[in-house]
């Protein structure tokens, strides 16, 4: 499970504004295998963590490219999973390695959903000189993937902007740390929406998460109602913060838990200029 929020702007009006800013948690497994962020594919053009779970190779969460390519990926909850089902990660790695457009990408992805678990996916084709083109695709939702209006988004285990009560309490400060973002500098707003990553305050009743989740989320309902989800075995494994300015610049920086513990952390930062 992730939960994921972002704000885009293809034309800010400040050029001290960002078109991009988007914070990702990743939830796993403490023990499944995974790349901490590093580039890699043709040119080394490609920029994101990496699956390494036996079957599931080389899938992932969220990624970029140099090309401006993005997408991010969450699970869809669901009390039973079909074990038969393709790997979902793969749809975030096909992405960032085709010439598709974003919204094309998805349209082929609809037609194929009913092979994997259910999942949400958010493509986005990123021109500094052409405009910036988010969309987004549900497969437990409509039919058709949409293209975004520019505007704040939260993203987490059922369709987007589903007002669960972690997702509309992150969502809120997110928005804060984001109406800060211009008077911040680059430092000290990644380290405030890494703070809104790693908000663990539970978010409850939620009634809406258990009747999707059933039986399956209950016995961790009190840890996974929050932002950051904190399970002795299971939970945020991976925070990311991207930015993108209005010339193209990107900074990505990705905190991962060391060695299955929660309590040591490591934090590493890329940055590069968007070469479309």
């Amino acid at each position: 499970m992730c939960i994921i929020f972002f704000k885009f702007d293809p034309r800010p009006v400040s050029k001290n504004a960002y078109r991009l800013i988007l914070a990702a948690n990743r939830d796993e497994f403490y023990h499944r295998p995974s790349k901490v962020a590093d580039f890699w594919g043709n040119n080394n053009e490609i920029l994101s963590g990496l699956d390494m779970e036996e079957g599931k190779e080389g899938g992932t969460w969220l990624g970029i490219s140099t090309r401006g390519k993005l997408a991010a990926l969450t699970n869809y909850l669901q009390p039973r999973l079909d074990k038969d089902a393709r790997g979902r990660g793969e749809l975030v790695t096909h992405f960032l390695t085709t010439d598709m457009d974003s919204l094309s990408y998805l349209k082929r992805v609809s037609a194929e959903g009913h092979l994997y678990n259910g999942f949400n996916l958010i493509t986005a084709d990123l021109s500094t000189t052409k405009g910036d083109i988010v969309c987004y695709y549900g497969s437990r939702g409509q039919p058709e993937p949409v293209v975004l209006t520019p505007g704040i988004y939260g993203l987490s285990n059922s369709l987007l902007d589903t007002p669960w009560r972690k997702l509309s309490f992150g969502k809120q400060l997110f928005q804060e740390a984001v109406e800060q973002s211009q008077a911040l500098s680059k430092d000290a707003l990644v380290a405030q929406l890494l703070g809104v990553l790693n908000n663990e305050e539970a978010q409850l009743p939620d009634p809406a998460i258990e009747d999707q989740g059933k039986e399956y989320v209950q016995p961790i309902l009190n840890k996974y109602a929050a932002v950051c989800v904190r399970c002795p075995d299971y939970g945020t494994r991976t925070n990311t913060v991207i930015l993108l300015d209005v010339e193209g610049n990107v900074t990505f920086t990705e905190r991962s838990m060391l060695d299955k513990d929660p309590t040591r952390w490591e934090t590493r930062t890329h940055e590069f200029r968007l070469q479309s």
